[in-house]
């Protein structure tokens, strides 16, 4: 992983919180010049997350990693990218480049992978996220993002987007319509779980606690079917009834109750990261043949890849555009989970 250190020699005005009880406020600090191997963005929109909330409370300081916004210059060793291009910035800023993993593009699972928040770059430098007007960043982590996308509702894309598509691609759903795909849950991943289901040509089934959702699941984002997973009723319905289950829940759970809602031979994959391990029944496995696996993110190829499919079919994430004086409340409501379904910051709109 050894380059060249570049010079810390630009002064940027972020916004950053300073212990976990402390809000976001501004805050200055110097990235790197742009290297042969680097490109620079002017960042236009970051994407909030629960993760940023993790991040603010556990003093982990700046944080955000669904960046877009547009180049404004490109290093020496660099073809792919040009100043002006629309481009994405995505949760990795660094990997080895050496290992098995990283030369068969699955660089997010190596052993060495640096994120673009907190993370240590190659050069020893601690890596700030995207609360700031600019980011320098190595091109083989940076993204196109298509012409007809919105940059805002674009930008969580980079994080909730890479997140389901990849359990999709992994499971053979995006070549294979007429599947029956289970979304436990309706928030920021799950709501995108939805519309790549849909315009993957599957049949659609949410899967939530709030039957007030229900309308929303149909109605807007064309899912087929809802299971309130609290009426027992229901539940028996719906046993061995779906191919799949994408599981995007932080909240505690018990996973027996939807094991059973999966035929035999079904898969569950877990993207959600609750606070305590979940219960894991061995008899809904054992008798139904079923897998429970995880997926974190993807890699920069699949990111183009999700990119690029939503592009083709013009998905994009449901958003809350807010400006900087904002980010505190939107966090605030994010930990209420009041939001539909993601906050978005304008770093453009306002001035440092």
């Amino acid at each position: 992983m050894a380059q060249t250190t570049p010079n810390h020699t630009q002064t940027v005005c972020g916004w950053a919180a300073h212990d976990p009880s402390s809000k976001v406020t501004p805050y200055t600090f110097k990235r790197r010049e742009n290297g042969i191997n680097d490109v620079t963005i002017k960042i236009l929109y970051c994407g909030i997350c629960h993760g940023d909330i993790h991040q603010v409370r556990n003093d982990w300081g700046v944080t955000m990693h669904e960046i877009t916004g547009l180049i404004t210059k490109v290093g020496s060793n660099e073809t792919k990218f040009k100043v002006g291009d629309r481009v994405g910035v995505g949760c990795l800023a660094a990997s080895c480049l050496d290992c098995e993993l990283c030369k068969d593009s699955q660089e997010n699972y190596c052993e060495q992978m640096q994120l673009t928040y907190n993370g240590i770059f190659w050069d020893g430098s601690i890596t700030y996220g995207g609360y700031s007007k600019m980011l320098v960043a190595d091109h083989r982590y940076v993204v196109h993002v298509p012409e007809n996308l919105p940059m805002d509702a674009a930008a969580p894309l980079l994080c909730a987007g890479i997140t389901v598509f990849c359990p999709l691609k992994d499971n053979n759903m995006l070549d294979l319509p007429g599947k029956r795909i289970g979304v436990i849950g309706l928030g920021g991943l799950g709501h995108v779980a939805v519309k790549f289901g849909k315009a993957l040509g599957h049949h659609v089934t949410v899967i939530s606690t709030s039957p007030s959702k229900e309308k929303e699941a149909k109605d807007c984002l064309g899912a087929d079917d809802f299971i309130v997973s609290s009426d027992a009723a229901q539940m028996k319905a719906g046993k061995r009834s779906l191919d799949f289950i994408l599981d995007t829940v932080s909240a505690y759970h018990s996973l027996g109750p939807y094991l059973e809602l999966l035929k035999v031979n079904g898969t569950l994959v877990i993207v959600g990261v609750p606070d305590k391990p979940m219960d894991l029944p061995s008899f809904p496995l054992i008798f139904g043949k079923r897998v429970v696996k995880g997926s974190f993110i993807g890699s920069i190829k699949e990111l183009q890849e999700m990119m690029d499919m939503c592009g083709k079919y013009n998905i994009m994430c449901d958003i809350e555009t807010i400006t900087l004086d904002k980010i505190n409340e939107a966090l605030g409501r994010l930990a209420k989970n009041d939001v539909k379904y993601r906050f978005v910051i304008d770093i453009d709109a306002e001035k440092p």
